[in-house]
């Protein structure tokens, strides 16, 4: 008696945990839905960038607390038609988390930044990422919203800091203000500032088709170059590399549970068969 009550307590002591951890994911999900706004500039800050997560998030968060709201009832109430749902549910779940995790290292497998010498940022291309992501942000749509996104963030006002042209080329930037707030060090332009350059007299000798796209118009810059958009699928990658090692410390622990959650099954139709035989 005492170790099958200690089984459900403890199943419902970790389902009380994921439980937690669904309503945070849904808050977020919920967070990335509000508007939110520089303090008192109203300028959109990056957050309006990731609201492609809004509805993944919702729908995780939401399932989450579900499955978890079926086995704290089950183990608190020893009812095994909840205890099967339960079952049923944390499968599902885990099976959509390891198809989420191998889909997401296969689309973010290819791409990375490619070194420049004499420089201390890495440089992106948009051939070197996934078909799959390549058509995402190709699509005019999606680029339409990501480039509005973009600009209203001020990702490249951040760098208007009046540095030395040595002081700016030896900064870590990242893979968007690489691509999106500057020419690309093949169109051979002249620097006077962050983002202001000077194109070279007469045709470019560069087959780079970016280093006709660049403007030095601020709300232009290379917002609409290929750079800018490897850029975007640059920092893309780095944040699914983040959710794939979170995905797997969940898929753990759900497996973990899901495992307690057989195991207080068993006990509890052990104890009803036991009673029905006194």
């Amino acid at each position: 008696m005492a170790r099958r009550g200690c089984s459900n307590a403890v199943f419902a002591s970790f389902n009380v945990l994921t439980l937690l951890l669904g309503a945070s994911i849904l808050a977020f999900g919920i967070y990335l839905g509000a508007p939110h706004h520089n303090s008192g500039s109203g300028v959109a800050t990056t957050t309006d960038c990731e609201r492609f997560l809004r509805a993944p998030a919702l729908i995780l968060g939401a399932a989450v607390v579900v499955v978890s709201m079926a086995g704290i009832a089950g183990a608190c109430c020893r009812a095994s038609l909840l205890l099967w749902l339960y079952l049923f549910l944390a499968a599902l779940l885990i099976i959509a988390a390891l198809c989420f995790g191998v889909f997401a290292l296969a689309v973010t497998n290819a791409g990375a930044g490619q070194a420049v010498s004499g420089r201390g940022f890495r440089e992106y291309r948009l051939g070197d990422y996934s078909g799959w992501l390549r058509r995402r942000v190709e699509n005019e749509r999606n680029w339409g919203k990501i480039r509005s996104c973009l600009a209203g963030a001020g990702v490249c006002r951040s760098l208007q800091s009046n540095r030395t042209f040595d002081e700016f080329v030896n900064d870590n930037l990242s893979p968007v203000q690489s691509g999106c707030c500057k020419p690309p060090t093949d169109c051979n332009f002249t620097y006077l500032n962050e983002t202001y350059w000077i194109k070279p007299p007469g045709p470019s000798n560069s087959s780079n088709p970016d280093c006709d796209t660049w403007s030095n118009d601020q709300s232009e810059l290379c917002y609409d170059c290929q750079s800018c958009k490897a850029g975007v699928l640059g920092n893309l990658k780095k944040s699914w590399k983040k959710i794939a090692i979170i995905n797997a410390a969940f898929i753990v622990l759900f497996v973990i549970v899901y495992s307690i959650g057989c195991c207080v099954l068993r006990n509890n139709r052990r104890h009803k068969y036991t009673r029905v035989g006194k």
